[in-house]
């Protein structure tokens, strides 16, 4: 969580030092058409209704939006998998998959993706179990691999083809034994 947050919930952050204070907290059923325009907005690859709303009933805890002045103004989604291990070989873990996570350009840069994350792996490794959390990102996507690999995540792998379009992913992954 960025530096003078406030737990509210004992999880959910409020951020008192910027000009925009934002609020973490569990997504609803009335949240998801805010969700889906962020997703059209800041991303290429886009979901159906019933793919958001199948997520948030199946794994509402880690599905999680920002709200700055009462505006939804990102989220992340995540999915609970059985995988094998990014770190240990051949041992199959519980681990969080990052679906997708995304935060309006004008809200960028103060916080917001940094804390949902952070609130996402705390929820995943406390609530569901997970030991691993892992993403895909695309290899241009050079701002959102800075974030991740300054929240802990590593380059596991490199998907050939991986979006639509045919570019690469870097398949990112950290540990969530420890966590700030």
């Amino acid at each position: 969580m960025p530096k003078n947050c406030l737990i509210v919930l004992g999880l959910m952050g409020l951020d008192l030092d910027s000009r925009n204070y934002f609020l973490i907290r569990g997504a609803s059923e009335e949240d998801l058409l805010a969700v889906m325009n962020i997703n059209r907005v800041c991303l290429p690859e886009n979901y159906t209704y019933s793919f958001f709303e199948t997520i948030l009933k199946s794994f509402p805890k880690s599905f999680l939006v920002a709200e700055v002045n009462g505006k939804i103004a990102g989220y992340i989604m995540c999915r609970v998998e059985r995988i094998f291990s990014k770190f240990q070989r051949f041992k199959i873990v519980k681990a969080g998959h990052v679906i997708s996570i995304a935060v309006l350009p004008e809200y960028r840069r103060i916080g917001i993706a940094a804390s949902i994350m952070k609130n996402a792996m705390k929820i995943l490794r406390d609530e569901y179990g997970c030991s691993e959390i892992f993403l895909e990102v695309r290899i241009s996507n050079t701002p959102a691999i800075n974030l991740y690999e300054k929240l802990g995540f590593i380059k596991v792998d490199r998907i050939k083809g991986y979006y639509m379009d045919g570019e690469d992913a870097y398949l990112m992954a950290r540990e969530l034994t420890f966590l700030e």
